[in-house]
């Protein structure tokens, strides 16, 4: 299976690599190769888009800028690496101004990246699914409809499309200021371990 496994996500990656869906993103190069993390992941992180100063530059999701350093912190707390885990995006390519700053991906855009977000699922077959920020969360439902939110679901263990989803606030400097603090997402992605826990007891 590892090899199946890894053979179709290198034809996703050349499908990603030749996708010009969303107009105002085909000059962008797509984040999305080995540097993701691990195809055998039993968590897999989705965030929002490729950050400019971050992962649009480094080729990594969550590196380079103080929301990966903040991501890899929060990992760590719970005893997680980046090797042991899988992490994506909503959005594939870095949506952005014409000023060059980071915007946040249209509706368009996140329907149009959701066929590549199903297949990563369907790829890793995480036990847990971790999404980063309200958009990461929201583009959920472009798969399986669901009615969870940051604010009555953070931190908690839901049941999505077969799989354990635990909602997670954002690990952005902007977030940590004005929704969540250092101490509330530690406490939340302890729900992870849970999450982990629960899986292997029912596997």
């Amino acid at each position: 299976m590892s090899g199946a496994r890894a053979q179709w996500f290198a034809q996703l990656v050349h499908q990603v690599a030749a996708c010009r869906r969303c107009p105002a993103m085909c000059d962008r190069r797509p984040v999305l190769g080995p540097s993701n993390g691990d195809l055998r992941a039993r968590v897999l992180f989705i965030g929002e888009a490729p950050g400019r100063r971050g992962a649009d530059r480094t080729r990594i999701p969550f590196s380079g800028d103080q929301s990966g350093r903040n991501f890899a912190r929060f990992l760590a707390s719970i005893g997680l690496t980046r090797e042991r885990v899988f992490v994506t995006n909503a959005v594939l390519c870095n949506p952005h101004k014409p000023s060059g700053a980071n915007r946040r991906p249209s509706a368009q855009e996140i329907a149009n990246c959701a066929v590549f977000l199903r297949q990563q699922i369907e790829i890793v077959d995480p036990a847990v699914v971790a999404t980063l920020g309200q958009v990461a969360l929201a583009a959920l439902r472009t798969i399986e409809y669901h009615e969870f939110s940051l604010r009555t679901h953070a931190g908690r263990i839901c049941h999505w499309n077969g799989r354990l989803l635990v909602p997670l606030y954002h690990p952005s400097p902007q977030v940590l200021i004005s929704h969540r603090t250092e101490r509330e997402q530690r406490r939340d992605y302890k729900a992870i371990k849970r999450a982990l826990r629960l899986a292997n007891e029912t596997d």
